[in-house]
């Protein structure tokens, strides 16, 4: 009866849980269909009637498929040079035993506590320098320096690769890059695929350097088109429109997410079994 209760006790928890964290997603849906005065008198659980007129304000305002596309043009590139150069870094801190290895990897550590925003003075002194301002290269070639994803593909890796796998490899006479492509990063996906969805989720949703770098209106990425929304002069009749914006822009990373929700789940139940 007592274990009957604990498992009641705790199924309603998780499902408290759930509705606290899917209730702002669907507020964030239903206000996109409400006008910016219903949303600033009141809060309901029913749609409303201005779908359209919002979904006119903002088409009007900005080409939302144009923001789309630029932020594609970011966050793709970002996020595969995030995944290969991490997953090289992680194998070689993993796999070789070489001088001032710890070193190295405590100045990782030490970079993944230090706050970005803390450089970005004198990272737009060093674009403005080498006259990349409102381009796309600033916003993409960083994403090769990523010290969290290098720390979680370490762990990952050393859990789950048998050193005599590489050893039987070398062997038989492949090299050390033949062993990484075709030996590493299969055995690596489920930890990249993991660390990716974040990478992807960051970059698509970065706001402040893309602001500050991008200065003409038709390179923004979508987070900083749909803010040009919230500056505008009439803020309270857009606040529906913003909603609508938000709600389109997370699109990719709802789809992102379901097709590599998997490897989550395979990459943690991986990590947690070491031989």
């Amino acid at each position: 009866m007592a274990t009957k209760i604990k498992k009641g006790i705790l199924y309603l928890a998780l499902i408290l849980l759930a509705v606290a964290c899917l209730l702002p997603f669907l507020l964030m849906l239903i206000n996109a269909t409400r006008s910016g005065h219903d949303i600033m008198t009141s809060v309901t659980l029913i749609p409303g009637s201005s779908l359209a007129s919002n979904w006119k304000t903002v088409t009007g305002f900005f080409n939302i498929f144009k923001g789309f596309g630029n932020s594609l043009m970011v966050a793709v590139p970002a996020t595969l040079l995030t995944a290969y150069f991490s997953a090289m870094t992680a194998y070689g801190l993993a796999v070789y035993k070489f001088k001032g290895r710890n070193v190295v990897f405590a100045i990782i550590l030490v970079f993944m506590m230090i706050p970005a925003q803390l450089g970005l003075i004198g990272f737009y002194d060093l674009v403005s320098f080498l006259k990349l301002v409102n381009s796309y290269i600033p916003l993409i070639v960083p994403a090769i320096a990523a010290p969290g994803t290098v720390f979680f593909l370490k762990q990952y890796l050393e859990s789950i690769l048998s050193p005599a796998l590489l050893e039987a490899a070398r062997m038989d006479g492949a090299s050390e890059l033949y062993i990484f492509h075709k030996i590493a990063l299969p055995i690596m996906s489920p930890g990249i695929a993991t660390m990716s969805i974040g990478a992807f989720i960051a970059n698509w949703n970065s706001y402040l350097t893309p602001m500050i770098i991008l200065t003409k209106k038709e390179k923004f990425t979508l987070p900083v088109l749909i803010s040009t929304l919230n500056s505008s002069t009439d803020i309270v009749s857009n606040q529906g429109a913003v909603y609508l914006a938000v709600a389109i822009s997370v699109i990719p990373i709802i789809i992102v997410f379901c097709f590599c929700s998997k490897y989550i789940i395979s990459s943690i139940s991986a990590g947690g079994v070491k031989e």
